[in-house]
């Protein structure tokens, strides 16, 4: 007979392998992250009633796919729009970190201008886009531009967002988002 196999435990195999369970921060969502977290669980349902229906009943029910649809370009905007907030979208930053603090300024005013103008000009053309759309969704009642104008406002406020954190950069003279709360803080902590 045999003696039983043991597996080693990844630590075993590798040092480097051992992982620690981090402790998960909460602390940077805002009250208006709290729409991401309904439509994100919104659309998780739909998919769940999608599967369920088709998989389990063997009876598809015909609005879980558009509606799905529909709710993953919810989720997508509306997490851009925290995103801009948080100032956490992906950026190029290696030659931004070399070259002089002045210079880096400028840059920085250069990056806010586009990425305003950008939001700006995209909110504009989806509302355009929105107020053109006379189709109405396939499986339900319901225009097709109220997705569009959802998209216009996100990018909207994106918009807002991004001048609030370019005023931000300018009057703390960093690429890196203070809150205004965190600063005051700070600044009665050296009074």
């Amino acid at each position: 007979m045999k003696p039983a196999e043991t597996h080693p435990e990844p630590e075993e195999i590798h040092p480097a392998l051992h992982l620690e369970e981090e402790e998960i921060d909460l602390s940077d969502l805002r009250w208006d992250d709290a729409l991401v977290m309904v439509i994100f669980w919104a659309l998780a349902f739909v998919v769940f009633l999608q599967f369920f229906t088709r998989y389990v009943l063997n009876d598809s029910l015909g609005w879980t796919e558009e509606i799905a649809r529909f709710l993953l370009i919810a989720v997508t905007f509306t997490g851009s729009v925290m995103a801009v907030r948080k100032s956490a979208h992906i950026a190029v930053e290696f030659l931004y970190r070399w070259v002089p603090r002045p210079l880096r300024r400028i840059a920085q005013a250069l990056i806010d201008l586009v990425s305003i103008s950008f939001y700006a000009t995209l909110a504009y053309l989806s509302g355009q886009l929105a107020g053109r759309t006379r189709q109405m969704m396939v499986s339900i009642d319901v225009p097709k531009s109220v997705v569009y104008w959802f998209v216009a406002a996100c990018f909207a406020a994106m918009a807002l967002y991004a001048i609030r954190n370019a005023w931000l950069h300018l009057r703390h003279g960093t690429s890196k988002l203070i809150d205004p709360e965190q600063h005051a803080d700070a600044v009665r902590a050296m009074d």
